[in-house]
């Protein structure tokens, strides 16, 4: 790969990471507080392929200038002699060379950088559902505190706020309020309904789900991977979650309906 075709590589893949930065795709990859970080990464990616574009010209330019130098030159018995002209010596080597194939040529297997580049500009990866969902343990962990509930009904409060009040609060700061909270739907084998949210600390590579089981007025069909806003109240029934044994809570819902994925698919207020 030669100078040309790295600062186009660079090129391309500054300008996917301007695109992911300044669309909501950069969400299915990192947490928003790192949007900053990655629209200053794809500058410096620009930046990089321009500039070593025009150290190769400029560099380009320097050899021409030079090659008139070099000219023609007066051998010790006076006479002139074209310093230009390959020697035997050259010759042979030069013959050598080729008669052992491109003994220079810059390695093929560089050509592959291209495919992370392609694989970010066509196959933009969906965030992660119920099927990382129910094949990894929930991440809840007990809060620092429980802040009084605002005086709405029915109270938003995010799915890892309502699971934490549920599991280690047991409740007592939710007590008959209408709590209304939304995340995506995950069976597990015996069909029993979850509401999840996949938690994130810093890029989809490390989010992990935090769960709550439905239980009362539940929806006859329900499809896994669709968003529903639950409004319910909170109930003693709780289980363990199989893959780590962590506290699943549950919700008492009286109703459900479906929503649009968020512009955020993935919780953040357990970090912030």
């Amino acid at each position: 790969m030669n100078r040309q075709a790295q600062a186009a590589v660079l090129f391309l893949v500054g300008a996917a990471v301007l695109h992911a930065g300044t669309t909501d795709l950069y969400l299915r990859y990192v947490k928003a507080g790192l949007r900053p970080l990655l629209l200053g990464a794809g500058v410096v990616l620009i930046l990089a392929a321009f500039a070593t574009v025009w150290y190769e010209l400029r560099g380009t330019r320097t050899t021409e200038q030079r090659q008139p130098e070099a000219g023609h030159g007066d051998d010790q018995d006076g006479h002139r002699v074209d310093q230009d002209r390959p020697g035997p010596e050259y010759r042979h080597g030069h013959e050598h060379g080729h008669g052992h194939g491109d003994a220079h040529r810059e390695p093929r297997i560089s050509w592959l950088l291209i495919l992370p580049l392609l694989a970010l500009i066509l196959v933009a990866p969906p965030a992660l559902g119920s099927y990382s969902a129910m094949r990894t343990g929930t991440a809840l962990q007990a809060p620092f505190g429980y802040p009084a509930l605002p005086a709405r009904d029915p109270v938003p409060l995010s799915l890892v706020d309502y699971a934490g009040r549920a599991a280690y609060g047991h409740g007592r700061s939710l007590g008959d309020r209408r709590i209304r909270i939304t995340g995506f739907v995950a069976l597990d084998r015996a069909g029993t309904p979850y509401l999840v949210r996949m938690a994130l600390n810093c890029c989809a590579a490390d989010a992990q789900p935090v769960k709550v089981g439905l239980t009362g007025r539940i929806p006859p069909v329900l499809q896994p991977d669709t968003w529903l806003e639950v409004t319910g109240t909170y109930t003693g029934k709780r289980t363990k979650d199989p893959v780590n044994g962590g506290i699943i809570p549950f919700l008492d819902v009286s109703r459900a309906r479906p929503v649009a994925t968020p512009h955020d698919p993935y919780d953040e207020s357990w970090n912030n």
